[in-house]
Parts: C-alpha cells; structure tokens; sequence
C-alpha cells in the first residue's frame, strides 16, 4: 500500500512539476510537456528555423513569430506567456536581469547593420573610422541597441560624435555628426543628403539591389558588427527560458539549446525559400512579414549573423556590453544579477 501511494504521489508530483512550466495540455498526450517558444519577426526569429525543422516526439514546443512591438508582453505579467523567449539583449536586462523569473540561455544574433554610402567614400573599418570625422551619418535606430552600439564603438576607438536634428543644422567638422533616420530604413536614399547610412539587413540588400542602375547606387561601406567587436559583432538578441523550467525539466532547455546551437549549420545549408516556409507557418496571422521572396537571400541570412553562444561563454561579453550601452544612454539597459545567467 505504502509503495502504491509513494507511486501516485510520484506521479501526482511530475504532472505538477511539468505544470510550473507549461501553459497547456498535450492535445494527444497529457504525459508530453508542451512549451511556448516566442521570437519577433526579423533577424531574431532566424534563430527558430532549426528548431521548427527538428521536431521531437518527446516535447511539444509552439513556436509563434510576433510583431517586434509586442515581444515583451510575452515575458512579462503574473502568468508570462513565454516558456522560451528570444529577444533584445537590452529589455532582456531591463525587464527579467534579476533571473527570478528567467534566465538567459545564451545570446542567439550579433548585429545585422552595415553601413551604406555613394561614390568616392571609402569604407570605413574600426582602423578608419576615424575618417568619419566631419562626415554626416545617418542612422537607423539612432537612440536604440544598434545606434547606442555604433556611440559606443566610436567612444572605444576615441572618436568624438553628435547628434544632429536635421541636414540643416551646424556640422561639427572634428566630430561625426549622427542623424536620426527613424526606426526603419524607408527614408534611407542616396538623394536623402547623408553620406553614410547606418541600417540593418534585409534593407541593405535591398536597396544596394535598388539603386545599382541608378546614377548615384548605393554600395556597401562597413560593418557595425566588425567596427564594434569584430568578428565576434555584439550581442544583439538572447534566447531566455523561464526559471521553473531550468528547475524542474533541465532536459527541456537543454533541448532548446541544442537546437539553437546547431542553427548557424542549418542557416548555412537551407534555401531562403525553406527559411520562409518555416517561418510563415508560425507567424502570427495577419502579420506583415519582415522577410519574404523578394528580400530574403543566402546573403541576407549571412548577415544577419545568427549564431548561439551560450551564457557559460558569453556572459563576460553582454556584461561588458550592457555597461558600454549604459554609458551612452543610462535609462537604455539595467545591469544584471549573476542569477540572469544559466550556467548549465
């Protein structure tokens, strides 16, 4: 009798245990966990293609793709819809860097912005950028992560810079000067004024595409990643797992790992049209796509430097970089707890 009650009591316990981290039901199973996995639509949601390709029989994932605009209401409130999170690097920090409730499994993409310029400019590397002294930049999200990232390069390689409200203002001519341009490349032309402009995959493409047989093309002219931190770029978006999860089924995140870490491989070798079949099946009805067929190539997917470090090896490095983010702008990161981290 005692063994028979030890033996529901188990059973009882692991039921409740996988509870903590799921938020349904197997529709065929009741013993097969099911977890929710969120990522924004764009260069972050390129860390989930391995994941949907792979499948297992032992776990349920639902993968959904969503507007950046809502990502972190799926890690935040009482009851957080998120099992396992991909998102920026800097709200990471500012809404879960304690590790009460998540914790960050490692970083999942490192900068997908390049600089675009037009006739005789040169390129600029961290060993010339100098040369952007005096020089307008017009930059694609100027007061978040990669704006602040591309302040924080200049003031690490010595390069003094200002912003600017508009072409007409005063230019500094021993400074960059650095132009808001929005939070999307629409107002990113040659005839705009600039001359450089700072924005992200797949626009680059695109518009290097665009312009070819025009008078005054656009071409590439550098890299934020290489000028920042060379061939390793920065960290850009983390995957996170909720905290329960690494308590009381370790072996479903370690799962989740190894998805994300064999991606970079799987990116490498899939069609771009493989990339979006996979994508449009978890994306959120109604939702414009960041990529499809007529953006998304082998060279965007490249680009967009998708590739899993695992906090054991990157802590050091987000530490570092969510301090040089704080310097430009205080308010954009928090520091965070030693607990944020999953060790393994």
């Amino acid at each position: 009798m005692k063994k028979q009650i030890a033996i529901a009591l188990a059973a009882i316990m692991g039921t409740a245990l996988f509870a903590v981290g799921c938020g349904e039901e197997h529709e065929d199973d009741p013993k097969i966990p099911v977890y929710t996995v969120y990522a924004p639509d764009g260069a972050p949601a390129l860390g989930l293609v391995n994941a949907i390709a792979s499948g297992d029989s032992a776990y349920d994932f639902k993968y959904n793709v969503v507007a950046s605009g809502v990502i972190q209401a799926q890690v935040t409130g009482a009851t957080p819809a998120a099992d396992f999170c991909v998102l920026p690097v800097n709200l990471a920090s500012k809404l879960l860097g304690t590790g009460e409730t998540y914790k960050m499994l490692g970083t999942v993409t490192h900068g997908n912005f390049f600089l675009l310029t037009t006739g005789d400019n040169e390129t600029v590397t961290a060993q010339t950028a100098s040369s952007l002294a005096g020089k307008t930049v017009g930059v694609v999200q100027l007061t978040n992560v990669p704006g602040l990232t591309f302040q924080a390069a200049l003031s690490d390689l010595g390069i003094e810079y200002q912003t600017i409200s508009n072409l007409e203002a005063e230019k500094a001519t021993d400074k960059v000067n650095l132009l808001q341009m929005g939070t999307d490349a629409t107002n990113v032309t040659p005839a705009y004024g600039c001359d450089y402009y700072l924005c992200p995959e797949p626009a680059v493409t695109a518009k290097i595409k665009g312009t070819a047989s025009t008078a005054k093309p656009f071409k590439p002219a550098g890299s934020l990643q290489e000028i920042y931190g060379g061939e390793n770029g920065f960290p850009q978006a983390v995957l996170v797992a909720k905290s329960s999860i690494l308590q009381n089924d370790k072996a479903a995140a370690e799962k989740m790992i190894s998805y994300f870490a064999g991606n970079a491989q799987y990116l490498a070798n899939a069609s771009a049209a493989k990339v979006l079949e996979l994508l449009d099946g978890v994306r959120t009805a109604g939702l414009a796509p960041a990529f499809n067929d007529k953006n998304l190539n082998e060279t965007v997917i490249a680009n967009c430097s998708v590739r899993f470090v695992p906090s054991t090896e990157c802590k050091a490095e987000v530490n570092t970089f969510l301090a040089k983010l704080a310097s430009v702008n205080a308010d954009s990161v928090s520091a965070v707890a030693d607990a944020f981290y999953y060790m393994g």
